[in-house]
């Protein structure tokens, strides 16, 4: 089997990651090793080398001309740029989500990627939960859906809105699980820590009639990701932070018995989702099959997040607390004039 050479474009939080995950396969007996790493910042690619051994290329087009697939891991303003060029030079790909910062961006990676028979693969990570993995057999039928996505501000830098960074992996989850994408959305939401909106509210509907109601949040102190389904046999809750799954159901009653529910707390071995999705991935670079998430599904999942940005009105100007006026002697006229503080 062809040992397949992986280079990685970004040695931040994420692209470290990657690299420490592309090591334990290797090591573990997988035919794959990191070829190579890029970043914008010398100094980080150099550190990332010398933990893992790895190549340091100073431009992408050095990388790109000795692997056989990408990871880019870099700032979603320069997605495009990278994955095109990446692309461009027949190259597979793995590009953290959002697939783009706009959906015309995105599109033409689509496309592109479609006309050359390459791989785009999206890293919305969620679908590697082992919780996930468990639950997702169990969805029938939603009618209502609730998502809590929240936590303190990260360590690591962003340069988007909350929506896009968190809230669209919940987003993406329901349109694979649907099949559909909304047909009304109302949102609210507010910048707090940054310029970008930090936490928001979206109550959506969808045409088979299910709604939901999500929350994201990266101003919260106690970190949580659940999501819960409601549906006619029954609840399932899924804690993506404790790779835990619980269903609830209404057992057969006997006629004039009381309804009651029954709690299961569902089997879900513990795994680790980023491992999993570069599992995954191999796997398609190799069988050349459809990615769980592709280029389509990820510009589903851009698409409606945008759609969700542009449902939140954005905040009235900020206007300067009204003065409180004293009243003082005017020296002139004898009458009180104001006095500013």
């Amino acid at each position: 089997m062809k040992t397949l050479r992986i280079g990685l474009v970004g040695a931040g939080y994420m692209g470290s990651l990657h690299a420490e995950k592309l090591e334990t396969m290797r090591r573990a007996g997988a035919e794959l090793h990191l070829a190579g790493v890029c970043d914008i910042e010398p100094r980080r690619a150099c550190e990332l080398s010398e933990r893992h051994g790895v190549p340091v290329h100073d431009d992408l087009r050095s990388l790109l001309s000795c692997v056989d697939a990408v990871i880019v891991a870099v700032p979603t303003v320069a997605h495009f740029d990278v994955v095109r060029s990446a692309l461009e030079a027949n190259v597979d790909v793995l590009v953290e989500k959002p697939i783009a910062a706009t959906l015309e961006e995105a599109e033409a990676l689509l496309v592109l990627a479609g006309s050359r028979g390459l791989v785009l693969q999206v890293g919305h990570l969620e679908w590697f939960n082992s919780a996930m993995q468990v639950i997702r057999e169990h969805i029938r039928e939603p009618r209502f859906i609730e998502a809590h996505r929240m936590g303190p501000f990260p360590d690591r830098a962003t340069d988007m809105d909350v929506v896009r960074d968190l809230m669209i992996h919940d987003l993406d989850i329901l349109q694979q699980l649907l099949g559909e994408e909304p047909d009304q959305i109302d949102a609210v939401g507010v910048p707090v820590l940054t310029a970008n909106i930090d936490i928001a509210n979206a109550r959506i509907s969808y045409p088979s009639g299910c709604v939901a109601n999500l929350t994201a949040s990266r101003v919260s102190p106690t970190p949580m990701r659940k999501i819960r389904f409601f549906q006619p046999n029954g609840y399932f809750s899924v804690d993506f932070l404790q790779q835990s799954a619980v269903a609830a159901r209404r057992p057969g009653a006997a006629n004039g018995e009381r309804p009651s529910i029954e709690i299961e707390k569902l089997n879900v071995g513990r795994g680790d989702a980023l491992t999993g999705q570069l599992q995954a991935f191999v796997r398609v670079l190799r069988t050349r099959e459809t990615p769980q998430v592709d280029g389509l599904g990820g510009i589903g999942a851009l698409r409606t997040a945008l759609r969700v940005n542009a449902a939140i009105s954005p905040p009235e100007p900020e206007t300067p607390r009204r003065a409180s006026a004293r009243r003082q002697p005017d020296a002139a006229s004898g009458r009180s004039a104001p006095f500013y503080r």
